[in-house]
């Protein structure tokens, strides 16, 4: 394989791949490193982390639009028929959960019961409103709806880490074992 044409994913399409892997690692490192902040820095950092969650969402939906209208370069035709289709289905599932996590995000936290006193914001610039319909739910039932879409947030993103692994394992593989230039398709 070594010397021969490799199709690579559009600039752009690179971009999009690396600013939203870039801005997941930030984010899990906030929410698991929210706990061993001192109290003056717990507010400022789940502030970032909704921030960021927001601008992944929209980055995903960019990234989706673009792959809708810009084709990617086709997967190898070597590789086996199961390795395409799981290829495929965690590409999928990959979209699926970084669509998820936000939006459950912000289902969790418009559910908050201090929502009026910590304003959603988009880095302190833009305020994001809240379902009006969860912010007028009594105290109990917020309280369980906070706690349900925490649940989902937080299990969306141990299926995150799963993929991931899967996916870096699976660029590995290609690359270091069956010697394909897989992650030249992701590099310039």
């Amino acid at each position: 394989m070594e010397g021969s044409i490799v199709e690579r994913y559009t600039r752009v399409a690179m971009l999009l791949h690396w600013s939203v892997a870039l801005l997941i690692f930030v984010n899990v490192t906030l929410g698991w490193g929210v706990g061993l902040l001192a109290d003056d820095w717990v507010r400022p950092a789940i502030n970032l982390h909704k921030s960021i969650g927001l601008t992944v969402l929209a980055l995903v939906v960019l990234r989706i639009l673009w792959r809708l209208t810009h084709r990617p370069p086709p997967l190898p035709a070597g590789y086996p028929r199961l390795e395409r289709m799981a290829a495929h289905g965690a590409h999928a599932l990959l979209y699926v959960v970084i669509l998820g996590l936000p939006v459950s995000g912000y289902l969790h936290d418009s559910a908050f019961s201090q929502a009026a006193r910590h304003p959603l914001t988009l880095f302190g610039l833009i305020e994001i409103p809240r379902l009006p319909a969860f912010m007028a739910l009594d105290a109990t039932t917020k309280t369980h709806v906070h706690a349900f879409w925490f649940g989902v947030h937080v299990w969306l993103g141990y299926v995150l880490y799963v993929l991931l692994g899967l996916h870096v394992a699976g660029a590995l593989k290609h690359q270091l074992v069956d010697r394909t230039p897989e992650l030249r398709r992701m590099f310039s």
